[in-house]
């Protein structure tokens, strides 16, 4: 890090093709079920049929480099949040507490005493956290985003100017009008590879363009 150069105190994120690859009201379909020897989670779609086939479960996912960078911040100190729109508030937190980070650690060097059983192989629980865990702040209601950052700005206390916004759809630029400073709000469209620097400099491969 260079002389001068922090991040901003407060990170905000997006959830629908921002964290992850779907509209959780439009691509999942509930109830969310998790295997218990994987941690993996999935949609209950096979109970769908289109075009008279039955679909397969949706693995719900983060994109790729979401854990790095939610742990990274974790260990940086600075708030993060969750700030949505979708009309089904109460699915996309159940995601948010069955989804897992992984810990980062090498599981090999990890004793026995922390595994399942009495094998020496740690199961999914002892070497991940839940992802709900990495977010200070939840905000997640149908409502215009600008509502999201002044419920942000009270919470916290923090000031517009310190905080860092990435969302896929640029209606929601105007959240750019709350606050002007080095940081602000910035708004990327949805990426599935994202990395924050000391300078909040982002570099993005874009994953789909439009908006909903």
């Amino acid at each position: 890090m260079s002389a001068g150069s922090r991040l901003p105190k407060l990170i905000a994120f997006d959830l629908d093709y921002t964290l992850w690859d779907f509209w959780i009201d439009f691509h999942i379909t509930p109830p969310i079920l998790q295997d218990r020897a994987t941690g993996t989670i999935y949609d209950s779609s096979t109970s769908d049929i289109y075009y008279g086939r039955r679909r397969s479960p949706n693995v719900i996912e983060f994109y790729r480099d979401v854990p790095e960078i939610l742990r990274n911040l974790r260990r940086e100190s600075v708030t993060v949040a969750a700030c949505s729109r979708t009309p089904v508030p109460k699915l996309a937190m159940e995601a948010l507490r069955l989804m897992r980070i992984p810990s980062g650690l090498d599981t090999e060097a990890i004793p026995s005493t922390a595994c399942n059983g009495s094998n020496d192989t740690p199961n999914w629980m002892t070497t991940t956290t839940p992802a709900i865990n990495f977010f200070d702040q939840l905000e997640i209601y149908p409502t215009d985003k600008t509502v999201h950052f002044e419920a942000l700005h009270k919470k916290t206390g923090l000031p517009y100017s310190e905080m860092l916004f990435f969302d896929d759809e640029r209606r929601n630029r105007n959240v750019a009008k709350l606050g002007k400073s080095q940081y602000s709000v910035h708004i990327l469209p949805a990426c599935r590879r994202i990395s924050i620097t000391p300078r909040c400099d982002v570099h993005s491969r874009t994953r789909r363009t439009g908006s909903r």
